[in-house]
């Protein structure tokens, strides 16, 4: 009895131990607004003072933790080009972490210069607004009217990648022109032969 009676005291004490510890997540920390991921986002860069133009029409899920700023997005397409001054390609999944005035330690974000595509690392506007804004792509930092990220543009997939596409699938069919040809070749052949000039 009496070791039955200090094993419900230990279990009751561990159970008000562990009353007040905080869970591994909050209530702030998961998605936000499951109905319309963009909206969510459109409101996190308001908050911040960052327009909500910076990231492209299409988001399907977005994920934001008010206390650290951390935040992840995800596209409907693996990944988009969307057209300000430059091309801003943007990566299925975006992530990085979000103040007033910046976003950085960006993951998934590229711009283009001249042909060359070069990863953002940080955006951030003036406060007071000076009516720019800065992407920062390590070696140097780009600077663009703020007017062109007032409203979220239509993400379009990659001009490259739509080539690629394009020349596989001609691939594809002189391949298989190709192959017609030689079986075409190999008609004129008895049984015995074909089989040996085909393995």
């Amino acid at each position: 009895m009496a070791s039955l009676h200090l094993s419900f005291l230990f279990t009751f004490s561990f159970l008000i131990v562990l009353a007040p510890i905080k869970p591994a997540f909050s209530v702030s920390s998961v998605e936000l607004n499951h109905s319309d991921p963009s909206a969510s986002v459109h409101d996190v860069l308001t908050s911040h003072g960052l327009p909500i133009g910076l990231f492209p029409k299409g988001i399907s899920h977005f994920w934001f933790d008010p206390s650290s700023g951390r935040f992840e997005l995800h596209l409907t397409q693996s990944s988009c080009d969307a057209k300000f001054e430059t091309n801003v390609r943007y990566d299925w999944n975006v992530s990085g972490t979000i103040t007033y005035g910046q976003v950085a330690g960006i993951s998934g974000v590229a711009a283009q210069d001249l042909f060359l595509w070069f990863p953002v690392k940080d955006i951030h506007v003036d406060i007071p607004s000076s009516g720019l804004i800065y992407f920062d792509v390590g070696v140097v930092s780009k600077q663009f009217s703020l007017s062109f990220f007032e409203t979220p543009h239509d993400c379009v997939l990659p001009v490259d990648v739509q080539y690629d596409q394009k020349f596989s699938s001609t691939v594809d069919l002189s391949f298989l022109a190709n192959q017609k040809k030689s079986e075409n070749h190999l008609e004129g052949y008895p049984e015995g032969h074909a089989r040996k000039a085909v393995s």
